[in-house]
């Protein structure tokens, strides 16, 4: 027959259990008297301040350099189409008003090259273009630059495969930079 600690087997002392009962009285007295402490440290605490939605505000957009044939990444749009889509790298900028710039080349079968300046905001999904290169490598800016909803369209999806693939891929937040131009080499999101 063996002993515990107290000379007991198979029972528990008075002594001991009243241990225990003040052991747990103790520790329910401190965490009664903390509660209050605590709360009157959060007492100032603006809620309403740390709540508060801020406006979105976008950043002034910089033209970027011209696009040029070795920094071109060919990525796919999603639809069977004769065209083939491509993104400078250079030109691809992660700002701190979470929008996605970009210079898009869209080359055609026939040889022709259309080039656009353009931004995706992952939030609220929608598009702007901010300008059109020409063939003598020189932009010129749009006339109406507003930001437009995303549309899903049969032959022309390259922004919405851009905004759902490529550059929001949860569909609300931006990816990281190294992300997207990954994502673009792989030429798939």
């Amino acid at each position: 027959m063996s002993n515990n600690k107290w000379g007991f087997a198979g029972q528990s002392h008075p002594v001991r259990t009243r241990l225990w009962a003040l052991r747990w009285s103790l520790l329910s007295l401190i965490l009664m008297l903390s509660t209050p402490l605590a709360q009157a440290q959060w007492k100032d605490w603006d809620y309403d301040l740390d709540q508060e939605v801020k406006p979105w505000v976008e950043l002034q957009e910089q033209l970027p350099a011209y696009p040029k044939e070795e920094n071109l990444l060919e990525f796919s749009s999603g639809v069977n189409s004769p065209n083939r889509y491509f993104i400078d790298a250079p030109s691809v900028s992660v700002g701190d008003d979470g929008v996605v710039r970009y210079s898009l080349v869209i080359k055609t079968r026939g040889g022709a090259q259309n080039v656009s300046f353009e931004a995706i905001r992952c939030e609220s999904r929608e598009v702007k273009v901010y300008a059109f290169g020409h063939p003598n490598a020189i932009w010129s800016r749009a006339r109406a630059i507003q930001w437009k909803f995303i549309e899903h369209q049969q032959l022309n999806n390259v922004q919405k495969a851009l905004h759902s693939v490529y550059f929001c891929p949860s569909r609300k937040w931006t990816a990281p930079l190294p992300q997207i131009l990954q994502a673009l080499k792989n030429g798939r999101g």
